[in-house]
C-alpha cells in the first residue's frame, strides 16, 4: 500500500472501504458535536461576563474601581487581576485534572457515549452553581465543575466523530466539533449582549446559568446515541453485533475489511501494555505523541483564546463602551463561525496541511498589524481614534477568520485521527491535557502580560504563529481520505519521521 506524503490524498486508500454518508451517521455526529457547543458557550461567556460592571462590582471590586478611576490607570492595566483570571482559568485546571486522571481511562473502558453523558451532567451542575453564585469562591467552584464536564466531553466527542465518520469525509464530520463550538460562542455573545441591558444588575447570572441549555442537549442526545464500532470492539463485544452497527453506519453490507482493521488494531492493544505506557515507551508512537502535544499547544499560542476570553475587554481597552464591545464581539463570532463552516467544505478537498499553512499566514499578518497599530496609536492614556478602532476590529475579524478555517477545527481533527485504536483514548487525553495546560497559562497570565508588554504582546503571539506554521509545513503528513486505522503507515514515509520510527514502522501489520 503506497501512501504519499504532504499533498497526496492517499488515492488508493480513499476507495478501500465501501459505504456512504448515511442519515444515521450524520445525525449521530450532529448530536455528539453538541460537546463543542458547551465549550464554545463557556469561551464566549467568560470574556463577556468579565467585562460587565455589575459582575465586577460584586465579585472584583478592585478591578471595578480601576475602571471607574479613569485617569492614573493605564489602558493596558485596567483589568489586571490574578483573581479575575483565576475565575477564567479555574475551569481549565479542573478540566486538565479530569482529562488526565479520569476521562481517558473511563472513555477507553466504558465507551465514548457514557463519557459524553457524564460530561453533560457535570457541566449542567457547574452552570447551576455559577448562575447562583453569591461570592467569588462559589463562582470559581462553578467554573471548576464546568471544567469536569469539559474534561469528559473534549475527551470523548472528537474520538466519536472521527470513528463514526467515513474516511473520505472525516475532516468535514470532525470539524463539526469546532463549528458547534463557534455556534456556542455565538449564542454566548448574544446572551451577553442582552444580559448587559438588564439594568437590575443580574444579567451576568443569566449568561452563566444558560450554559445549562447546551449541557442538557448533549446529555439527553448522548443517551440515545449508538456507541462507535471501534469502542464496541475495544469493550469486547461480539463481531456480529459490531458488524450490524457498522453496516447501519456505512449503509452497505460489505464492511468486513474495515471491521478486520478495527479488530486487528484492538488485538495489538490487548497484546501490549496500557495505552499511555505504549505511547511513552515505543518509538512508533513518537510522531503521534509530538502532534498530540504540539498541535493543541501551538493553537493556544496563536492567542485565539486570549481574544476569545477577553475580546470585550480588549475592545474596551481601545475605548469602546461595554455595549458596543459586546456587539462587536457578536459580529466577529459570526464571521468566525462562517469560516469554520467553510473549513468543513474545504478540508477533505485541499487537505489538512494546506489549510494550516494558509491560515497561519493569515493570522500572522493580522497579529503583526494589530500589534503595530496598537503600539503606534494606543498609549497608556487616552483612546485610539474611531477610524483606527474600526481597523482594529476588522483585523481581529480577519485573524479570527484565519483561525476559524484552519487551526481552530484542525487542532481537534488531526490528533483525533492519527492514533491507532490501541492508544487512541490515551492519545486524546494527552491532546486534551496539552490544550488545557496552555489554555490555563494564557487565561491566567494574558491580562498581566497585556499590562506589562502592552501592544508587544501581539508580536509575541505572531512569533509563535510563524513557528507553528513552519512546523505544519515541514513535519505534518497529509491524512485526508485515508482510513483512520491506516494513518499510522504514513510516518515511515515522511522525510523526518521515518528516522524516528525506524524499524518499528508498520505497514499493514508487518514490520518493514
Amino acid at each position: 500500500m503506497a501512501v504519499g506524503f504532504a499533498g497526496s490524498g492517499g488515492g488508493e486508500d480513499q476507495q478501500r472501504y465501501g459505504g456512504r454518508v448515511t442519515a444515521f451517521a450524520a445525525l449521530s455526529c450532529i448530536t455528539a458535536a453538541m460537546g463543542g457547543a458547551i465549550f464554545g458557550y463557556d469561551i464566549g461567556t467568560a470574556g463577556g461576563v468579565s467585562s460587565m460592571e455589575p459582575f465586577l462590582r460584586d465579585f472584583f471590586p478592585d478591578v471595578h474601581r480601576r475602571m471607574q478611576a479613569g485617569a492614573g490607570v493605564g489602558n493596558y492595566c485596567k483589568f489586571d487581576s490574578q483573581l479575575l483570571t483565576l475565575f477564567t482559568s479555574s475551569l481549565y485546571v479542573s478540566g486538565l485534572l479530569t482529562a488526565v486522571l479520569v476521562a481517558s481511562w473511563f472513555t477507553e473502558r466504558h465507551g465514548r457515549r457514557p463519557s459524553m453523558i457524564l460530561g453533560g451532567v457535570a457541566y449542567l451542575g457547574g452552570a447551576a452553581v455559577s448562575g447562583g453564585a453569591v461570592n467569588v469562591y462559589m463562582a470559581i467552584l462553578g467554573r471548576a465543575l464546568l471544567g469536569v464536564g469539559l474534561g469528559f466531553a473534549n475527551q470523548a466527542v472528537p474520538l466519536y466523530l472521527s470513528e463514526m465518520a467515513p474516511a473520505r469525509y472525516r475532516g468535514a464530520f470532525s470539524n463539526g466539533f469546532q463549528f458547534s463550538l463557534c455556534l456556542g460562542a455565538l449564542a454566548a455573545t448574544v446572551v451577553n449582549y442582552g444580559a448587559e441591558k438588564i439594568k437590575a444588575g443580574w444579567g451576568w447570572r443569566l449568561s452563566l446559568g444558560l450554559a445549562g441549555v447546551p449541557a442538557v442537549l448533549l446529555t439527553v442526545g448522548a443517551i440515545f446515541l449508538p456507541e462507535t464500532p471501534n469502542s464496541l470492539v475495544q469493550q469486547g463485544k461480539g463481531r456480529g453485533e459490531v458488524k450490524a452497527l457498522l453496516q447501519k453506519i456505512r449503509g452497505v453490507d460489505a464492511v468486513d475489511e474495515e471491521l478486520d482493521d478495527i479488530v486487528a488494531a484492538n488485538a495489538t492493544g490487548q497484546a501490549g501494555d496500557n495505552g499511555l505506557r505504549l505511547i511513552l515507551s515505543q518509538r512508533r508512537y513518537r510522531p503521534q505523541l509530538a502532534m498530540a502535544v504540539l498541535i493543541p499547544s501551538f493553537t493556544q499560542l496563536t492567542g485565539i483564546n486570549a481574544i476569545g476570553f477577553y475580546a470585550p475587554v480588549l475592545l474596551r481597552t481601545i475605548g469602546m463602551s461595554e455595549s458596543a464591545a459586546l456587539l462587536s464581539t457578536i459580529v466577529m463570532v459570526i464571521i468566525s463561525s462562517a469560516s469554520t463552516f467553510a473549513s468543513m467544505l474545504l478540508v477533505d478537498r485541499f487537505g489538512r496541511r494546506t489549510l494550516l499553512v494558509l491560515g497561519g499566514v493569515q493570522m500572522f499578518l493580522s497579529e503583526v498589524l494589530i500589534g503595530g497599530i496598537m503600539a503606534a496609536k494606543l498609549r497608556d492614556e487616552g483612546q485610539v481614534s474611531r477610524a483606527y478602532a474600526v481597523v482594529l476590529i476588522f483585523l481581529i475579524a480577519i485573524y479570527s477568520t484565519g483561525f476559524g478555517w484552519s487551526w481552530g477545527p484542525l487542532s481537534w481533527l488531526i490528533p483525533s485521527e492519527i492514533f491507532p485504536l490501541e492508544v487512541r483514548s490515551a492519545g486524546q487525553s494527552i491532546t486534551v491535557a496539552s490544550g488545557f495546560v496552555f489554555t490555563i497559562l494564557v487565561a491566567q497570565y494574558f491580562l498581566a502580560m497585556l499590562c506589562r508588554l502592552k501592544a508587544w504582546l501581539f508580536f509575541f503571539f505572531a512569533g509563535w504563529i510563524l513557528v507553528m506554521t513552519a512546523f505544519a509545513y515541514l513535519f505534518l503528513p497529509e491524512t485526508k481520505g485515508i482510513p483512520i486505522e491506516q494513518i499510522g503507515n504514513l510516518w515511515g514515509r515522511h522525510w523526518y519521521w521515518k528516522r524516528v520510527v525506524g524499524v518499528e514502522e508498520v505497514d499493514d501489520g508487518q514490520k518493514l
